[in-house]
């Protein structure tokens, strides 16, 4: 079974644990502090996924280190360690993330410009994607990035909308490769 699958039942699951608790935003704001940790730290993935280390050992450094989460998310992690799933403990986050923000009609994307977007222009961005995607709001994360030349690109989920100037040029590319 595939990551991708695997990580959606757990969010699935913990989505609907943290509906009947009525503690979805609780759990997701939770999720958002432990994220990086997982992402960004290779000596835990080392230590996590180390043969030699016994389990008990790796959960109580897992109880030692995000001692103020809810203790949904602690036992969550708890049993990821037992299952040797860490390493799909971002893709988890990310789909519970995405379940809630779809139950509160919202729905995050990354907009990627040449500069940064005024608060204005991304406000316009949101209003107008919102309508677009039949939310009823849509949170635009700005990054920058001087290699699309002009325009914006921007993804929401796995859809990408591309008005840039290099996404323009590589189209035009294709079609004349095409044509010929």
């Amino acid at each position: 079974m595939s990551n991708e699958v695997v990580a959606k039942r757990y969010a699935d699951a913990l989505f609907r644990l943290g509906s009947e608790q009525q503690k979805t935003e609780q759990l997701a704001a939770d999720f958002k502090v432990v994220k990086p940790v997982f992402q960004n730290d290779k000596k835990l993935a080392e230590f996590l996924t180390h043969p030699k280390i016994d389990l008990a050992t790796k959960k109580q450094l897992v109880v030692d280190a995000f001692q103020g989460v809810d203790e949904t998310v602690l036992n969550t992690l708890q049993l990821l360690v037992d299952r040797h799933r860490t390493s799909i403990i971002p893709a988890i986050i990310d789909e519970y993330l995405i379940l809630v923000n779809d139950a509160k009609g919202m729905a995050d994307a990354t907009v990627y410009s040449t500069r940064h977007l005024s608060d204005d222009e991304k406000t316009q961005l949101e209003r107008s994607f919102a309508a677009r995607l039949g939310k009823s709001a849509v949170q635009f994360n700005n990054i920058v990035d001087p290699s699309i030349l002009g325009g914006i690109k921007i993804r929401v989920g796995n859809t990408i909308y591309d008005g840039t100037v290099k996404g323009k040029l590589n189209r035009i590319s294709r079609r004349i490769v095409s044509a010929n």
